[in-house]
């Protein structure tokens, strides 16, 4: 039998690429195969079906016998396809000529799998070839690219050719190929014909890619049971081409970590353990109803306690006897399509709309409205005796900043007598102390005048720059207990004598325990960059979620102040076994007003100092500090794997570094940081020699896109440029979008277009648009309520007009952020695709996404 061999060009590129091939004997062999796994023809195979149709060698071919999706071969790795069949992948039999070979039992039907992978450098087109004796399905990336579905007669069967765009990365090659029954074996070869010198590999080792961002599993949620013995843990997995996902949840023992109850064929939601007991509570939906079911540990029993579709919301009394919950007196909409706004805020289309309290006994089954009235009742904590609530309403105030005025109350359940406790322009969340004689609350620096503020005289602190206040209810005096404390307060957890702060410190989150006594906060050193939740036991035991720059999101617990925690989930690690990071590395630098300006730096996974890399710089410039998290939507680990490195910057102005540092933020709008963001990159080119200073580009996103187009006006150092969602007039989006003047009463406190023409013109990038000469790409959701589309709009009007190379690319049906599944995935292309061709001279990529048409 004669076939083709298999062409490898290995040549230059094997050398290029041998970060990713080792050289040792088992590597001179590219492929892997499994071993013959048997099939069998349906029953009455060869009657016809209700359509006239016999069952074919296609038809068996066809069926799904894995997800191929899924598929990360390597050696000795198994793949369960039925029961009892675990064919591990080994590498394949070849021929003399290179070519597979597959030897076969021709008593029986079987199914066989080949695979490979090979590293491509850019984004580029491939041409493959196929030619084999055998039927078969050719996947790349686990999409079908060929096949062949008849046995070619020919001995030297022709090549079928395919041909995909595919950007930079490690690439999956898999046939699924057919032995028939009384057929002896068969042989496969594979050529790339372009781009050449591309090599085949048997390693799974790969960089960060889309695929890795936007799919596989998550933990969206961890808490612990009150007696701390067991922990609730639900997961998410999201799968291509679709974007479909799945959810399910289980219980384990905290000790032993074992599994006690799944949650998989469950549709629930809401799920929170009872105060006291080690019992579990959740809202399932069905067709029928919303229940409030109770799931019991020790009982390994379900109930139903309560029926309802307003339970989502619920909040547990700590004696259990009892739930709060909201239900929402609805506007009647005017059909006339005429409507008077009542205020900024009646353009929310939900303004009109009110919630109100309610209570549920759980033993009677008993239902009671709580407050009613023209202002919505946002429950804020239940007293530690189960006999009184706090809540707060909201009513607006033009006035004065922040535009609304905060009364708290505190309501009697038995009588149903109302307490005021505060009527406050800025207002903030309270939680009961255990014996129910304070409460802890969380407000900006100005909530209760100047006790929490911490800054020079004459400036004006930043509203988002949390603080953490001790209230005496009795005495009705406050002690501001973090004023003197830099990071960021984020949640607060007190039960018993355990309190646990949540914070933003600079690019890191973390949790801290705060002692009443001594007055002194403790870092709990979890192992994580980012702590995005955290749960607390009555017994003092704690549980976290966090993620790290090159680790995904994974679960922990330990003992509260003793340092001692374990990962106890990491659902990604399997996903992440081959995947490879570059370094990462802190790099500061001074402002001319000698204050330290925090960054990192992130580096490709093949970095090479002896060569010359293209730079993105990425900053956000608002009351936010960039965060060190795993991937998020603007990844700059995946930055760092199509080639680039990767400066990220804390301009001033964020939380997180003290009151004094985010106090910079107000009324600036760039003036300040616009500078730093400059001297910072020119400052990282001077240290930085293989980093080329002419393939320079930058991005931010909604402040930081404002922060792009503000920084073209002022420099040419960038070769590119994206705005996302960016503010081109800031006039135009303190009046249009929905939280403009809400912002600005922060942003430009005290300050309007009618008495600060620095800020409000000066400050705009739309009216320096003649000074933009960088290649500017403008991104936008066309439903973005946050920073109006037109921002984006008038700023390419502009430069359209003034004959500047700028593009906008709208997202269809997208607001603030870009969720949808699918077109996540070509927004985020795009942006790669533009810098590919500014900085990498690389034009393929956004010709392909972008042909040139003519409309003009």
């Amino acid at each position: 039998m004669h076939f083709r061999k298999i062409i490898l060009r290995l040549g230059f590129a094997l050398l290029l690429f041998s970060f990713l091939l080792p050289l040792n004997a088992q590597e001179q062999n590219k492929w892997l195969s499994t071993n013959n796994m048997q099939v069998i023809l349906p029953a009455f195979d060869s009657v016809k079906n209700i359509k006239g149709e016999f069952f074919t060698q296609k038809d068996l071919l066809k069926n799904d016998f894995i997800n191929i999706h899924e598929l990360k071969p390597y050696i000795s790795k198994s793949m369960m396809m039925q029961e009892n069949n675990e064919p591990g992948w080994k590498l394949a039999s070849l021929g003399d000529s290179s070519e597979i070979l597959f030897s076969h039992d021709s008593a029986a039907w079987h199914i066989v799998y080949a695979a490979s992978y090979f590293f491509l450098p850019e984004f580029s087109d491939v041409h493959f070839e196929s030619s084999t004796n055998l039927m078969f399905e050719c996947y790349l990336d686990g999409e079908k690219i060929a096949s062949q579905y008849k046995v070619p007669s020919d001995s030297l069967p022709k090549a079928i050719k395919s041909n995909k765009d595919l950007m930079r990365g490690k690439h999956l090659l898999v046939y699924k190929l057919l032995l028939a029954k009384g057929e002896d074996g068969g042989a496969l070869s594979t050529v790339i014909s372009k781009p050449e010198n591309l090599a085949f590999s048997a390693s799974p080792e790969s960089f960060m890619s889309i695929d890795h961002l936007m799919n596989g599993k998550s933990i969206r949620d961890i808490m612990l049971s009150p007696s701390g013995k067991y922990y609730y843990i639900a997961y998410r997995e999201i799968f291509p081409p679709e974007g479909k996902s799945t959810s399910w949840a289980e219980i384990r023992e905290t000790e032993s970590n074992k599994s006690v109850e799944s949650f998989m064929q469950k549709s629930l939601s809401s799920a929170q353990w009872m105060p006291q007991s080690d019992k579990l509570t959740f809202v399932e939906k069905s067709a029928e109803s919303a229940d409030l079911m109770c799931y019991d540990v020790a009982k390994n029993s379900y109930k139903k306690l309560a029926q309802g579709d307003n339970l989502y919301g619920y909040s547990w009394a700590p004696d259990e006897s009892f739930i709060i919950f909201s239900t929402s007196d609805k506007n009647n909409n005017d059909n006339s399509g005429l409507k008077k706004l009542e205020g900024m805020p009646d353009q929310w289309p939900w303004w009109r709309n009110r919630q109100q309290l309610n209570i549920l006994f759980i033993k009677n089954k008993a239902k009671m409205q709580l407050t009613h009235g023209k202002f919505s009742s946002n429950l804020q904590d239940i007293s530690p005796d189960s006999k009184k609530i706090l809540f707060s309403t909201s009513e607006v105030n033009f006035k004065e900043r922040p535009y609304s005025l905060q009364h708290l109350y505190e309501m009697d359940l038995n009588s149903g007598a109302l307490k005021k406790i505060w009527t406050k322009n800025y207002g903030g969340s309270a939680t009961y102390s255990p014996d129910g004689k304070q409460l802890l609350v969380l407000g900006g620096p100005l909530l209760f005048g100047d006790a929490g503020r911490n800054l020079p005289k004459g400036m004006i602190p930043n509203d988002y720059d949390t603080q953490a206040y001790l209230y005496d209810l009795e005495k009705q005096s406050v002690e501001a207990i973090s004023k003197d404390f830099a990071p960021n307060i984020q949640r607060v957890l007190w039960k018993n004598q355990n309190i646990v702060f949540l914070v933003e410190e600079g690019s890191y989150k973390k949790a801290y325990s705060y002692s009443l006594e001594t007055k002194a906060y403790t870092e709990q050193k979890i192992g994580a960059d980012m702590i995005t939740d955290i749960s607390l036991s009555n017994k003092g035991q704690l549980a976290c979620l966090g993620n790290s720059i090159s680790t995904p999101g994974s679960a922990f617990s330990g003992k509260l102040n003793t340092n001692s925690y374990q990962r106890i989930s990491a659902p990604w690690e399997e996903e992440y076994k081959f995947v490879r990071f570059g370094n990462t590395e802190d790099w500061n630098f001074k402002n001319k007003k000698n204050v330290t300006i925090h960054g990192r730096v992130y580096y490709p996974p093949d970095f090479d100092a002896s060569k010359k890399y293209p730079l993105i710089v990425y900053y956000y410039g608002g009351t936010s500090p960039v965060g060190r998290n795993f991937g998020g939507r603007y990844p700059k680990n995946l930055f760092a794997a199509m080639g680039y490195v990767v400066y990220v910057l804390q301009p001033s102005g964020a939380t997180g570094y003290g009151q004094e540092f985010s106090a910079m933020h107000v009324n600036n709008w760039g003036i300040t940081t616009a500078d730093e963001i400059i001297r910072g990159t020119k400052e990282f080119l001077k240290e930085h020699p293989f980093v080329d200073e002419k393939k320079v580009g930058c991005m931010g996103a909604s402040y930081g896109g404002f922060m792009t187009m503000l920084l073209q006006t002022r420099t040419d150092i960038f070769a590119a440029a994206i705005a996302h969602a960016g503010i081109s007039s800031i006039s135009s989006y303190w009046g249009e979008g929905y939280w403009g003047y809400l912002y600005s009463s922060t942003a430009t406190a005290n300050s309007f277009p009618w008495n600060n023409k620095k800020i409000y013109v000066d400050q705009s990038p739309l009216f320096h648009a003649d000074k933009i000469h960088t290649p500017l790409l403008l991104l936008h959701g066309n439903s973005d309520t946050n920073v109006p589309t037109g921002e984006s709009r008038q700023l390419y009007t502009a430069l359209k007009l003034l004959n500047r190379t700028v593009e906008l690319i709208e997202i269809d049906k997208q607001d603030h952020h870009i969720v949808d599944y699918k077109k996540r995935i070509l927004w985020q292309k795009t942006i790669l695709a533009w810098f590919d061709k500014y900085l990498k001279d690389h034009n393929e990529w956004w010709d392909q996404l972008y042909p040139e048409t003519h409309y003009n």
